[in-house]
């Protein structure tokens, strides 16, 4: 069978992170929603996503297809489901559509005609992009199952001290010295080729993703991802790192999503709480204004590509679009648009030709070329945000 993960009514709900990929490559617990998918199907996948990023994530159709809504992540039960599908069937929780059988010679799918199965259990769905670091903590317990049940962890050296040392996981070639690791409250992953320097004070549930390091006395609490080639040094609390970003050095961040090649300056700070403990409200694409999020405590959305000089401060739910350039003393405006450059003395748009310039040399030093697929994907959304950039 024909795998296929479609973006559904959601992705515009999780801008900036879904400007530059399909739903199905958000990072949530240990893996990408795609890469869960395809561990539980055994098989590729492939995508049906907005058409300027077909050519980076193109769609394979076959006679037989059977089409995965992303935003719903998988469960045993719910793989078994899908799998069984048969023509004119499709899987429901309520109103949403997860998944439908189809085949190539339908030119439009009418779900009143399908047999309709209900799922009735529990499933996390990303519909927000505050959904990514509030349920980060349940994600990172299910991938943790997935991905070492049946396995043992490397060992671990006598000079880190564990707590509930059977809930933590070590892969091939990764480095610990000198640290507390504490998986009481929920496991520990430590990913092939990581490294975790000294003084670390790590609590779970944690996942710290391939080839990317823990830095001299971080300090990491529960619900927290750091993303595969990331380095991440100061404080973190319920926070993912999609990867390829850094945090290098002291400051604090909280509640709050980065996406890839990121980098926050020296002493950059989240506010994640506002001084009068109100609902915190988050910048809206869908609605474009500020939309309540239901949640006291949220700190920052940042794009891919999107960098903050030394001693940045960000507002209490502050959205970061992508390729922006923030510095300067003071707060910024709580919503930086794409291409912004600048801080709280105002900005102006940071043109495509240094844009390039800074992702080519970015990608370059961890071995990746910024190839024309990339550039285009940067151009359509410098050209589609534009109306945002007010300056």
């Amino acid at each position: 069978m024909n795998y296929i993960l479609f973006d559904g009514d959601v992705r515009n709900a999780l801008l900036p992170f879904t400007y530059t990929k399909p739903v199905a490559d958000v990072r949530i617990g240990i893996l990408t929603i795609r890469e869960k998918w395809e561990k539980y199907l055994g098989l590729t996948t492939t995508t049906i996503t907005e058409e300027y990023l077909e050519e980076k994530f193109p769609m394979v159709e076959m006679e037989q297809n059977i089409l995965i809504n992303s935003s719903f992540l998988p469960t045993k039960e719910l793989v078994e489901m899908v799998k069984n599908l048969s023509e004119n069937e499709a899987i429901f929780k309520e109103e949403d559509v997860i998944a439908f059988y189809t085949s190539d010679t339908q030119e439009e799918v009418y779900f009143d005609s399908y047999k309709q199965i209900e799922f009735d259990n529990e499933l996390l769905q990303v519909k927000n992009t505050w959904d990514i670091f509030s349920n980060n903590h349940i994600a990172i317990e299910a991938d943790f199952k997935l991905l070492t049940e049946g396995r043992k962890s490397q060992p671990i050296p006598e000079t880190v001290h564990c707590f509930n040392k059977e809930n933590i996981f070590v892969e091939e070639g990764a480095k610990l010295t000198l640290a507390s690791l504490n998986a009481t409250d929920g496991p520990i992953y430590i990913g092939k080729n990581a490294e975790i320097m000294e003084g670390c004070m790590v609590r779970g549930p944690f996942a710290l993703c391939e080839y990317s390091v823990l830095k001299m006395g971080s300090k990491i609490y529960s619900g927290t991802t750091v993303g595969p080639y990331s380095k991440v040094g100061g404080e973190v609390n319920n926070s993912v790192i999609f990867g390829y970003s850094n945090k290098g050095h002291e400051g604090f961040l909280g509640n709050s999503v980065v996406g890839e090649w990121c980098n926050l300056g020296a002493d950059t700070n989240t506010s994640n709480l506002k001084n009068n403990y109100a609902e915190v409200k988050l910048w809206s694409y869908e609605t474009e204004r500020f939309a309540k999020t239901g949640l006291q405590f949220c700190g920052l959305m940042m794009g891919d590509h999107s960098k903050c000089g030394i001693n940045t401060m960000f507002n209490t739910g502050t959205v970061v679009g992508v390729s922006a350039n923030v510095f300067g003393g003071n707060f910024p405006r709580n919503f930086i648009p794409s291409f912004g450059w600048g801080g709280s003395a105002g900005f102006t748009t940071f043109q495509l030709k240094k844009v390039f310039e800074v992702v080519e040399a970015v990608m370059k030093r961890r071995g990746l070329e910024f190839d024309e697929k990339e550039q285009k994907i940067l151009e359509h959304v410098f050209e589609i945000s534009e109306k945002y950039r007010n300056f």
